[in-house]
Protein backbone atom coordinates (compact mmCIF):
# COMPACT_ATOMS: atom_id res chain seq x y z
CA UNK A 1 0.00 0.00 0.00
CA UNK A 2 3.24 2.30 0.92
CA UNK A 3 4.44 1.43 -2.55
CA UNK A 4 0.95 2.77 -4.37
CA UNK A 5 0.39 5.77 -2.06
CA UNK A 6 4.13 6.86 -3.09
CA UNK A 7 3.28 6.21 -6.96
CA UNK A 8 0.66 8.61 -6.67
CA UNK A 9 2.06 11.21 -4.66
CA UNK A 10 4.57 11.21 -7.77
CA UNK A 11 2.11 11.31 -10.19
CA UNK A 12 0.49 13.97 -8.86
CA UNK A 13 3.28 15.98 -8.08
CA UNK A 14 4.17 15.66 -11.96
CA UNK A 15 0.63 16.96 -12.97
CA UNK A 16 1.18 19.71 -10.64
CA UNK A 17 4.66 20.71 -11.97
CA UNK A 18 3.28 20.28 -15.59
CA UNK A 19 0.21 22.87 -15.21
CA UNK A 20 2.47 25.29 -13.34
CA UNK A 21 5.11 25.04 -16.32
CA UNK A 22 2.35 26.02 -18.35
CA UNK A 23 1.12 28.70 -16.75
CA UNK A 24 4.38 30.24 -16.53
CA UNK A 25 4.82 29.70 -20.18
CA UNK A 26 1.21 31.30 -20.45
CA UNK A 27 2.06 34.64 -18.72
CA UNK A 28 5.40 35.27 -20.32
CA UNK A 29 3.56 35.20 -23.29
CA UNK A 30 1.30 37.53 -22.40
CA UNK A 31 3.73 39.56 -20.89
CA UNK A 32 5.51 39.53 -24.10
CA UNK A 33 2.87 40.33 -26.47
CA UNK A 34 1.54 43.05 -24.41
CA UNK A 35 5.07 43.95 -24.73
CA UNK A 36 5.29 44.65 -28.47
CA UNK A 37 1.59 47.04 -28.41
CA UNK A 38 2.01 50.33 -27.56
CA UNK A 39 0.17 51.54 -24.56
CA UNK A 40 -2.87 53.72 -24.85
CA UNK A 41 -1.68 56.77 -26.02
CA UNK A 42 1.63 56.13 -26.87
CA UNK A 43 3.00 56.59 -29.97
CA UNK A 44 4.30 53.71 -32.24
CA UNK A 45 7.62 55.32 -33.19
CA UNK A 46 8.39 58.19 -30.64
CA UNK A 47 11.21 59.04 -32.97
CA UNK A 48 9.90 59.29 -36.85
CA UNK A 49 8.84 62.59 -38.43
CA UNK A 50 5.59 62.83 -40.41
CA UNK A 51 5.39 63.18 -43.69
CA UNK A 52 3.45 65.91 -45.19
CA UNK A 53 2.29 66.33 -48.67
CA UNK A 54 4.21 68.86 -50.99
CA UNK A 55 2.78 71.68 -52.97
CA UNK A 56 1.79 71.15 -56.52
CA UNK A 57 4.63 72.12 -58.99
CA UNK A 58 4.48 71.14 -62.26
CA UNK A 59 7.79 70.30 -63.78
CA UNK A 60 7.50 70.98 -67.04
CA UNK A 61 9.70 70.22 -70.24
CA UNK A 62 9.47 70.17 -74.05
CA UNK A 63 7.70 66.25 -73.69
CA UNK A 64 5.13 67.72 -71.80
CA UNK A 65 4.30 70.34 -73.53
CA UNK A 66 4.19 68.49 -76.51
CA UNK A 67 2.10 65.92 -75.30
CA UNK A 68 -0.41 68.50 -73.67
CA UNK A 69 -0.16 70.30 -77.60
CA UNK A 70 -1.13 67.31 -79.02
CA UNK A 71 -3.81 65.47 -76.87
CA UNK A 72 -7.04 66.95 -78.31
CA UNK A 73 -5.49 66.20 -81.73
CA UNK A 74 -4.71 62.40 -81.23
CA UNK A 75 -7.64 59.90 -81.58
CA UNK A 76 -8.74 56.63 -80.66
CA UNK A 77 -10.25 54.06 -83.27
CA UNK A 78 -12.47 51.13 -82.95
CA UNK A 79 -13.55 49.50 -85.94
CA UNK A 80 -16.36 46.54 -86.34
CA UNK A 81 -15.59 44.18 -88.67
CA UNK A 82 -17.51 41.24 -90.12
CA UNK A 83 -15.28 38.29 -90.06
CA UNK A 84 -14.70 34.47 -90.14
CA UNK A 85 -13.11 32.33 -87.03
CA UNK A 86 -11.87 28.25 -87.07
CA UNK A 87 -14.38 26.68 -84.93
CA UNK A 88 -13.13 23.61 -83.13
CA UNK A 89 -15.32 21.13 -80.85
CA UNK A 90 -13.65 20.91 -77.07
CA UNK A 91 -14.18 18.24 -74.33
CA UNK A 92 -17.65 19.23 -73.56
CA UNK A 93 -18.59 19.42 -76.88
CA UNK A 94 -19.06 23.09 -76.97
CA UNK A 95 -17.14 25.30 -80.09
CA UNK A 96 -14.49 27.55 -79.25
CA UNK A 97 -12.53 29.76 -81.52
CA UNK A 98 -8.97 28.69 -82.36
CA UNK A 99 -6.74 31.92 -83.73
CA UNK A 100 -4.37 31.65 -86.57
CA UNK A 101 -1.31 33.81 -85.05
CA UNK A 102 1.36 32.91 -87.43
CA UNK A 103 0.96 36.19 -89.53
CA UNK A 104 3.76 34.55 -90.97
CA UNK A 105 5.22 37.09 -93.73
CA UNK A 106 8.16 35.33 -95.21
CA UNK A 107 10.25 36.72 -92.55
CA UNK A 108 9.33 34.62 -89.82
CA UNK A 109 6.84 37.23 -88.95
CA UNK A 110 8.96 39.77 -88.19
CA UNK A 111 7.84 42.69 -90.24
CA UNK A 112 4.04 43.55 -89.37
CA UNK A 113 1.63 46.33 -88.97
CA UNK A 114 0.53 46.50 -86.11
CA UNK A 115 -3.72 47.71 -85.73
CA UNK A 116 -5.27 44.99 -83.17
CA UNK A 117 -6.76 42.37 -85.47
CA UNK A 118 -8.36 39.18 -84.46
CA UNK A 119 -7.99 36.90 -87.02
CA UNK A 120 -9.32 33.59 -88.27
CA UNK A 121 -8.59 31.08 -90.57
CA UNK A 122 -10.03 27.22 -91.31
CA UNK A 123 -13.27 26.03 -91.27
CA UNK A 124 -14.94 29.63 -91.60
CA UNK A 125 -18.01 30.92 -89.62
CA UNK A 126 -19.36 34.43 -89.83
CA UNK A 127 -18.85 36.68 -86.21
CA UNK A 128 -17.97 40.48 -85.73
CA UNK A 129 -15.01 41.25 -83.67
CA UNK A 130 -13.39 44.88 -83.26
CA UNK A 131 -9.78 45.88 -84.09
CA UNK A 132 -8.24 49.10 -82.97
CA UNK A 133 -5.91 52.05 -84.22
CA UNK A 134 -4.87 55.07 -83.72
CA UNK A 135 -5.61 58.26 -85.96
CA UNK A 136 -4.56 62.08 -86.09
CA UNK A 137 -6.94 64.99 -86.90
CA UNK A 138 -5.69 67.51 -89.73
CA UNK A 139 -8.84 69.38 -90.21
CA UNK A 140 -11.20 71.27 -88.24
CA UNK A 141 -13.93 69.91 -90.04
CA UNK A 142 -13.79 66.42 -88.95
CA UNK A 143 -10.93 65.03 -91.52
CA UNK A 144 -8.51 61.91 -89.73
CA UNK A 145 -5.43 60.53 -91.24
CA UNK A 146 -4.82 56.56 -90.09
CA UNK A 147 -3.95 53.87 -91.39
CA UNK A 148 -5.53 51.64 -94.10
CA UNK A 149 -4.90 48.38 -92.22
CA UNK A 150 -6.91 50.07 -88.97
CA UNK A 151 -10.07 50.20 -91.12
CA UNK A 152 -10.14 47.66 -93.69
CA UNK A 153 -12.99 45.75 -94.16
CA UNK A 154 -14.62 47.60 -91.20
CA UNK A 155 -19.03 47.70 -91.08
CA UNK A 156 -18.31 50.48 -88.43
CA UNK A 157 -16.02 53.04 -87.41
CA UNK A 158 -15.88 54.37 -83.80
CA UNK A 159 -13.62 57.43 -82.78
CA UNK A 160 -12.97 58.70 -79.64
CA UNK A 161 -11.45 61.85 -78.83
CA UNK A 162 -9.41 63.21 -76.06
CA UNK A 163 -11.62 64.07 -72.92
CA UNK A 164 -15.16 63.16 -74.77
CA UNK A 165 -17.27 60.38 -74.04
CA UNK A 166 -18.81 60.88 -77.07
CA UNK A 167 -18.47 57.75 -79.51
CA UNK A 168 -18.34 59.35 -83.40
CA UNK A 169 -19.26 57.08 -85.80
CA UNK A 170 -16.87 57.90 -88.63
CA UNK A 171 -16.57 56.99 -92.63
CA UNK A 172 -13.98 56.33 -94.74
CA UNK A 173 -13.61 59.25 -97.70
CA UNK A 174 -10.84 57.22 -99.36
CA UNK A 175 -7.27 54.59 -98.85
CA UNK A 176 -4.42 54.23 -100.69
CA UNK A 177 -3.20 50.70 -100.76
CA UNK A 178 0.19 51.50 -101.71
CA UNK A 179 1.31 53.94 -98.72
CA UNK A 180 -1.82 52.03 -96.48
CA UNK A 181 -2.99 55.34 -95.46
CA UNK A 182 -6.60 55.96 -95.19
CA UNK A 183 -8.59 59.49 -94.56
CA UNK A 184 -11.61 58.75 -92.78
CA UNK A 185 -13.94 61.27 -91.55
CA UNK A 186 -16.29 62.35 -88.17
CA UNK A 187 -19.17 65.12 -88.19
CA UNK A 188 -18.36 66.93 -84.46
CA UNK A 189 -20.48 69.95 -83.38
CA UNK A 190 -17.64 71.61 -82.83
CA UNK A 191 -14.40 72.45 -84.40
CA UNK A 192 -11.76 70.51 -83.85
CA UNK A 193 -7.70 70.69 -83.18
CA UNK A 194 -5.77 69.83 -86.16
CA UNK A 195 -2.05 68.80 -86.05
CA UNK A 196 0.73 71.03 -87.33
CA UNK A 197 2.86 69.17 -90.01
CA UNK A 198 6.48 69.22 -90.55
CA UNK A 199 9.24 68.77 -93.78
CA UNK A 200 9.83 64.97 -93.47
CA UNK A 201 12.49 66.21 -95.74
CA UNK A 202 14.23 67.98 -93.21
CA UNK A 203 14.44 65.10 -90.42
CA UNK A 204 17.64 64.11 -89.40
CA UNK A 205 19.06 60.73 -87.86
CA UNK A 206 19.62 61.36 -84.35
CA UNK A 207 16.23 63.66 -83.69
CA UNK A 208 13.84 63.35 -81.00
CA UNK A 209 11.02 61.04 -81.86
CA UNK A 210 7.72 60.83 -80.30
CA UNK A 211 4.62 58.90 -81.13
CA UNK A 212 1.11 59.12 -79.61
CA UNK A 213 -1.56 56.50 -79.71
CA UNK A 214 -3.20 54.06 -78.40
CA UNK A 215 -0.58 50.57 -77.62
CA UNK A 216 -2.86 47.74 -76.86
CA UNK A 217 -5.81 49.99 -76.65
CA UNK A 218 -4.20 52.64 -74.10
CA UNK A 219 -5.57 55.95 -75.04
CA UNK A 220 -3.38 58.94 -75.18
CA UNK A 221 -0.12 57.01 -74.46
CA UNK A 222 3.33 58.95 -74.94
CA UNK A 223 6.09 57.63 -75.72
CA UNK A 224 9.69 58.54 -76.54
CA UNK A 225 13.21 57.87 -79.01
CA UNK A 226 15.39 59.26 -81.95
CA UNK A 227 15.17 58.85 -85.68
CA UNK A 228 17.51 55.85 -86.57
CA UNK A 229 17.08 55.82 -89.87
CA UNK A 230 15.72 57.44 -93.14
CA UNK A 231 14.51 56.18 -96.22
CA UNK A 232 14.40 52.60 -95.23
CA UNK A 233 13.02 50.10 -97.20
CA UNK A 234 11.87 46.96 -95.86
CA UNK A 235 11.22 43.09 -97.35
CA UNK A 236 7.41 43.59 -97.25
CA UNK A 237 6.99 47.08 -98.60
CA UNK A 238 5.34 48.51 -101.38
CA UNK A 239 6.67 50.56 -104.06
CA UNK A 240 5.83 54.10 -102.36
CA UNK A 241 6.94 53.20 -98.98
CA UNK A 242 10.20 54.54 -97.74
CA UNK A 243 10.00 54.66 -93.98
CA UNK A 244 11.41 56.62 -91.32
CA UNK A 245 12.71 54.30 -88.58
CA UNK A 246 12.58 55.42 -84.75
CA UNK A 247 13.31 53.54 -81.68
CA UNK A 248 10.48 55.35 -79.85
CA UNK A 249 7.78 52.65 -78.37
CA UNK A 250 5.63 52.02 -80.58
CA UNK A 251 3.48 48.36 -80.21
CA UNK A 252 -0.06 47.15 -81.57
CA UNK A 253 -2.59 49.87 -81.08
CA UNK A 254 -0.30 52.56 -82.10
CA UNK A 255 -1.14 52.07 -86.05
CA UNK A 256 -2.41 55.76 -87.57
CA UNK A 257 -0.77 57.46 -85.02
CA UNK A 258 1.79 60.47 -85.05
CA UNK A 259 5.27 60.48 -85.59
CA UNK A 260 6.52 63.83 -83.81
CA UNK A 261 9.37 66.19 -83.40
CA UNK A 262 10.15 67.64 -80.72
CA UNK A 263 8.09 70.92 -81.75
CA UNK A 264 5.23 68.58 -81.66
CA UNK A 265 5.06 68.58 -85.34
CA UNK A 266 4.18 65.39 -87.90
CA UNK A 267 7.02 63.92 -89.34
CA UNK A 268 5.21 60.15 -90.26
CA UNK A 269 2.08 58.20 -89.48
CA UNK A 270 3.14 54.92 -87.22
CA UNK A 271 2.44 51.97 -89.62
CA UNK A 272 5.07 48.86 -88.93
CA UNK A 273 7.22 47.59 -86.56
CA UNK A 274 10.25 44.87 -86.68
CA UNK A 275 9.51 42.25 -83.51
CA UNK A 276 9.40 38.79 -82.96
CA UNK A 277 7.06 39.24 -80.36
CA UNK A 278 4.58 41.37 -81.53
CA UNK A 279 5.54 43.93 -78.94
CA UNK A 280 8.23 47.17 -79.32
CA UNK A 281 11.79 46.10 -79.79
CA UNK A 282 12.93 49.52 -80.51
CA UNK A 283 12.53 49.25 -83.92
CA UNK A 284 9.50 50.96 -85.51
CA UNK A 285 8.27 52.68 -89.05
CA UNK A 286 6.46 55.59 -89.96
CA UNK A 287 5.74 57.07 -93.60
CA UNK A 288 6.97 60.32 -94.13
CA UNK A 289 4.72 62.81 -93.99
CA UNK A 290 5.43 64.61 -97.15
CA UNK A 291 3.96 61.70 -98.76
CA UNK A 292 1.43 61.90 -96.46
CA UNK A 293 0.37 65.49 -97.54
CA UNK A 294 0.71 63.49 -100.90
CA UNK A 295 -1.84 61.33 -100.28
CA UNK A 296 -4.34 63.18 -98.58
CA UNK A 297 -4.69 65.69 -101.09
CA UNK A 298 -5.35 63.56 -103.48
CA UNK A 299 -8.19 61.86 -101.95
CA UNK A 300 -10.22 64.58 -100.57
CA UNK A 301 -9.69 66.08 -104.48
CA UNK A 302 -10.36 63.12 -106.21
CA UNK A 303 -11.41 60.53 -103.87
CA UNK A 304 -8.16 58.34 -104.80
CA UNK A 305 -4.61 58.66 -105.35
CA UNK A 306 -3.23 59.74 -109.26
CA UNK A 307 0.10 58.60 -109.96
CA UNK A 308 1.81 58.67 -113.31
CA UNK A 309 3.00 55.33 -114.84
CA UNK A 310 4.93 54.43 -118.43
CA UNK A 311 4.35 50.43 -117.33
CA UNK A 312 7.63 49.06 -116.45
CA UNK A 313 8.85 46.36 -114.56
CA UNK A 314 12.45 47.63 -113.02
CA UNK A 315 15.50 45.57 -111.86
CA UNK A 316 18.67 47.02 -110.13
CA UNK A 317 21.82 47.86 -111.74
CA UNK A 318 24.46 47.82 -109.25
CA UNK A 319 27.74 50.19 -109.93
CA UNK A 320 30.09 47.69 -111.23
CA UNK A 321 27.54 46.42 -113.64
CA UNK A 322 27.04 50.39 -114.48
CA UNK A 323 30.68 50.61 -114.32
CA UNK A 324 31.09 47.23 -116.75
CA UNK A 325 28.76 48.59 -119.59
CA UNK A 326 30.26 52.29 -119.56
CA UNK A 327 27.22 54.19 -117.94
CA UNK A 328 27.33 56.47 -114.52
CA UNK A 329 23.98 55.50 -113.37
CA UNK A 330 20.87 54.01 -114.62
CA UNK A 331 17.75 51.44 -113.99
CA UNK A 332 17.26 48.25 -116.21
CA UNK A 333 14.02 47.52 -117.58
CA UNK A 334 13.10 44.04 -116.65
CA UNK A 335 9.59 43.91 -118.56
CA UNK A 336 6.70 45.69 -120.22
CA UNK A 337 3.67 45.59 -119.80
CA UNK A 338 1.60 44.80 -122.80
CA UNK A 339 0.24 47.60 -124.30
CA UNK A 340 1.35 50.30 -121.79
CA UNK A 341 3.00 53.67 -122.51
CA UNK A 342 6.33 52.31 -122.76
CA UNK A 343 5.17 49.71 -124.92
CA UNK A 344 3.49 51.69 -127.22
CA UNK A 345 6.39 53.81 -127.81
CA UNK A 346 8.90 51.57 -128.51
CA UNK A 347 10.78 50.62 -125.15
CA UNK A 348 12.42 47.32 -124.56
CA UNK A 349 13.41 44.42 -122.22
CA UNK A 350 17.10 45.22 -121.17
CA UNK A 351 16.81 48.74 -122.10
CA UNK A 352 18.68 50.51 -119.29
CA UNK A 353 16.80 54.27 -118.48
CA UNK A 354 19.85 56.42 -118.04
CA UNK A 355 17.64 60.12 -118.55
CA UNK A 356 13.70 61.40 -117.80
CA UNK A 357 13.66 65.08 -120.07
CA UNK A 358 17.61 65.09 -120.14
CA UNK A 359 18.23 64.17 -116.42
CA UNK A 360 20.02 61.32 -115.42
CA UNK A 361 18.41 58.82 -113.49
CA UNK A 362 19.72 57.41 -110.08
CA UNK A 363 17.85 54.57 -109.83
CA UNK A 364 14.49 52.72 -109.57
CA UNK A 365 12.97 54.56 -107.05
CA UNK A 366 14.37 58.20 -108.51
CA UNK A 367 12.61 57.09 -111.98
CA UNK A 368 9.53 55.56 -110.15
CA UNK A 369 8.90 58.92 -108.26
CA UNK A 370 9.20 61.10 -110.44
CA UNK A 371 7.62 59.28 -113.06
CA UNK A 372 4.54 59.16 -110.21
CA UNK A 373 5.04 62.84 -109.88
CA UNK A 374 3.83 63.67 -113.61
CA UNK A 375 0.55 65.01 -114.48
CA UNK A 376 -1.28 62.06 -116.50
CA UNK A 377 -1.48 62.55 -120.53
CA UNK A 378 2.03 64.71 -120.24
CA UNK A 379 4.94 63.48 -122.49
CA UNK A 380 8.33 62.33 -121.45
CA UNK A 381 11.55 61.61 -123.27
CA UNK A 382 12.86 58.84 -121.81
CA UNK A 383 16.93 58.32 -122.94
CA UNK A 384 17.84 54.44 -122.87
CA UNK A 385 20.82 52.47 -123.43
CA UNK A 386 20.10 49.87 -126.12
CA UNK A 387 22.93 47.73 -126.52
CA UNK A 388 25.61 50.58 -125.83
CA UNK A 389 23.45 53.11 -128.22
CA UNK A 390 21.96 55.94 -126.23
CA UNK A 391 17.65 56.45 -127.77
CA UNK A 392 15.25 59.12 -127.18
CA UNK A 393 12.23 57.89 -126.82
CA UNK A 394 8.65 59.89 -126.29
CA UNK A 395 6.62 58.26 -123.62
CA UNK A 396 3.23 59.58 -123.00
CA UNK A 397 2.21 59.28 -118.61
CA UNK A 398 -1.08 57.44 -117.99
CA UNK A 399 -2.90 56.56 -114.31
CA UNK A 400 -0.99 53.86 -112.52
CA UNK A 401 -4.25 52.69 -111.89
CA UNK A 402 -5.23 52.28 -115.56
CA UNK A 403 -1.90 51.00 -116.41
CA UNK A 404 -1.66 48.24 -113.92
CA UNK A 405 -5.84 47.67 -113.36
CA UNK A 406 -5.40 44.08 -113.54
CA UNK A 407 -2.94 43.69 -110.84
CA UNK A 408 -4.78 43.47 -107.66
CA UNK A 409 -1.02 43.65 -106.01
CA UNK A 410 -1.23 47.42 -106.97
CA UNK A 411 -5.14 48.24 -107.51
CA UNK A 412 -6.31 46.33 -104.68
CA UNK A 413 -9.19 48.19 -102.99
CA UNK A 414 -8.06 51.21 -105.01
CA UNK A 415 -10.13 50.34 -107.65
CA UNK A 416 -12.14 53.27 -108.22
CA UNK A 417 -15.94 52.86 -107.19
CA UNK A 418 -18.57 53.49 -110.17
CA UNK A 419 -20.84 56.67 -109.56
CA UNK A 420 -18.78 57.57 -106.43
CA UNK A 421 -20.68 59.89 -103.48
CA UNK A 422 -24.09 59.73 -105.39
CA UNK A 423 -26.37 58.36 -103.25
CA UNK A 424 -28.29 54.68 -104.68
CA UNK A 425 -30.94 55.01 -107.07
CA UNK A 426 -34.95 53.62 -107.44
CA UNK A 427 -37.70 52.50 -104.43
CA UNK A 428 -35.52 51.24 -102.01
CA UNK A 429 -31.95 51.44 -100.59
CA UNK A 430 -29.36 48.43 -100.49
CA UNK A 431 -26.87 50.64 -98.26
CA UNK A 432 -23.69 49.86 -100.37
CA UNK A 433 -20.99 51.35 -102.45
CA UNK A 434 -20.63 49.37 -105.77
CA UNK A 435 -17.46 49.02 -107.96
CA UNK A 436 -17.09 47.10 -111.52
CA UNK A 437 -14.52 43.66 -111.10
CA UNK A 438 -10.83 43.74 -111.80
CA UNK A 439 -10.29 41.51 -114.42
CA UNK A 440 -8.52 39.21 -111.85
CA UNK A 441 -11.34 39.00 -109.83
CA UNK A 442 -13.68 38.30 -113.23
CA UNK A 443 -11.38 35.58 -113.81
CA UNK A 444 -12.25 34.12 -110.27
CA UNK A 445 -15.89 33.97 -111.00
CA UNK A 446 -17.60 31.69 -113.35
CA UNK A 447 -19.85 33.57 -114.60
CA UNK A 448 -17.21 36.26 -115.71
CA UNK A 449 -19.64 38.93 -114.07
CA UNK A 450 -20.96 40.64 -110.94
CA UNK A 451 -19.97 43.93 -109.38
CA UNK A 452 -17.93 44.06 -106.14
CA UNK A 453 -18.84 45.79 -103.11
CA UNK A 454 -16.53 48.89 -102.77
CA UNK A 455 -17.86 50.16 -99.09
CA UNK A 456 -21.05 49.41 -96.85
CA UNK A 457 -22.73 51.71 -95.29
CA UNK A 458 -23.25 51.97 -91.81
CA UNK A 459 -26.32 50.93 -90.15
CA UNK A 460 -27.67 50.08 -93.91
CA UNK A 461 -30.06 47.11 -94.58
CA UNK A 462 -26.60 45.76 -96.18
CA UNK A 463 -24.70 45.49 -93.14
CA UNK A 464 -27.40 44.23 -91.17
CA UNK A 465 -27.74 41.40 -93.13
CA UNK A 466 -23.58 41.15 -93.41
CA UNK A 467 -22.79 41.85 -96.68
CA UNK A 468 -19.10 42.98 -96.55
CA UNK A 469 -16.88 44.66 -98.26
CA UNK A 470 -14.96 42.66 -100.69
CA UNK A 471 -18.14 40.47 -101.47
CA UNK A 472 -18.82 39.99 -105.33
CA UNK A 473 -22.63 40.03 -106.29
CA UNK A 474 -23.29 38.19 -109.12
CA UNK A 475 -27.22 37.66 -108.49
CA UNK A 476 -29.84 39.81 -107.12
CA UNK A 477 -33.08 37.33 -106.65
CA UNK A 478 -31.78 35.72 -109.52
CA UNK A 479 -31.63 38.53 -111.40
CA UNK A 480 -27.31 38.47 -112.99
CA UNK A 481 -25.75 41.49 -112.34
CA UNK A 482 -22.89 43.09 -114.56
CA UNK A 483 -23.33 46.74 -114.04
CA UNK A 484 -24.50 49.22 -112.02
CA UNK A 485 -27.44 49.82 -114.39
CA UNK A 486 -28.61 45.96 -113.33
CA UNK A 487 -29.00 46.89 -109.95
CA UNK A 488 -30.99 50.06 -110.58
CA UNK A 489 -33.45 47.79 -112.59
CA UNK A 490 -33.58 45.52 -109.54
CA UNK A 491 -34.31 48.17 -106.81
CA UNK A 492 -36.76 49.82 -109.11
CA UNK A 493 -38.94 46.54 -108.87
CA UNK A 494 -38.36 46.38 -104.81
CA UNK A 495 -40.70 48.15 -102.25
CA UNK A 496 -40.11 48.37 -98.22
CA UNK A 497 -40.85 44.80 -96.78
CA UNK A 498 -39.73 43.01 -99.42
CA UNK A 499 -37.65 40.19 -99.44
CA UNK A 500 -34.40 40.04 -100.88
CA UNK A 501 -31.72 36.86 -101.96
CA UNK A 502 -27.97 38.13 -102.55
CA UNK A 503 -25.75 35.48 -104.69
CA UNK A 504 -22.32 36.78 -103.63
CA UNK A 505 -18.95 35.42 -103.97
CA UNK A 506 -16.84 35.69 -100.65
CA UNK A 507 -13.20 35.16 -100.50
CA UNK A 508 -12.07 32.94 -97.29
CA UNK A 509 -9.77 34.25 -95.18
CA UNK A 510 -6.31 33.82 -95.15
CA UNK A 511 -4.60 31.06 -93.68
CA UNK A 512 -1.68 29.84 -92.06
CA UNK A 513 0.21 29.73 -95.57
CA UNK A 514 -0.33 33.32 -95.68
CA UNK A 515 -3.04 32.85 -98.87
CA UNK A 516 -6.87 32.62 -99.24
CA UNK A 517 -8.98 30.63 -100.87
CA UNK A 518 -10.87 30.19 -103.71
CA UNK A 519 -14.30 32.51 -103.60
CA UNK A 520 -16.93 30.44 -101.68
CA UNK A 521 -20.72 31.40 -103.53
CA UNK A 522 -23.22 32.18 -100.47
CA UNK A 523 -26.42 33.37 -100.50
CA UNK A 524 -27.21 36.36 -98.18
CA UNK A 525 -30.98 37.58 -98.10
CA UNK A 526 -33.38 40.04 -95.37
CA UNK A 527 -36.66 41.74 -95.78
CA UNK A 528 -36.03 45.14 -96.72
CA UNK A 529 -36.74 47.96 -93.48
CA UNK A 530 -40.03 49.97 -94.07
CA UNK A 531 -40.22 53.14 -93.84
Amino acid sequence: MKLLDKMRQEKLLSVTMLLFTLSIGILIGTLVSNGVSAAPGQKAAPDATPLTVPKIVEIGNDFTKLAKKLEPSVVNITVEVTAKQTRTTSRNGKGRPQQDDSDDDGFGGLFRQFGIDPRGGGVPQNFKSEQGGTGFIVDKNGYIVTNNHVVEGGSKIKVKLHNDPTDYRARVIGTDLETDLAIIKIDPNHALEPVTFANSDGVQVGDWAVAIGSPFGLEASVTAGIVSAFGRNLPDSKQFQRFIQTDAAINPGNSGGPLLNIRGEVIGVNTQIATSSRGSEGVGFALPSNMVIRVYNDIIKDGHVTRGSIGVGLGGADAVTLKALGLNSGVNVTNIVPGGPADKSGVKAEDIIVAINGKPVKDGDDLVSRVSDTPIGSPITLTVDREGKKVDLKVTVQDRLEVFKDDPRIVGENARPVDPGKPEVGNVKFGVQLRELSQAEKDKTPSKRGMAIASVVDGSFAEDINLVQGDIITQINQQPISSMDDVRKVQGTLKPGDAVAFRVLRTPPTGRNGKGGDPVSILVSGTLPRD
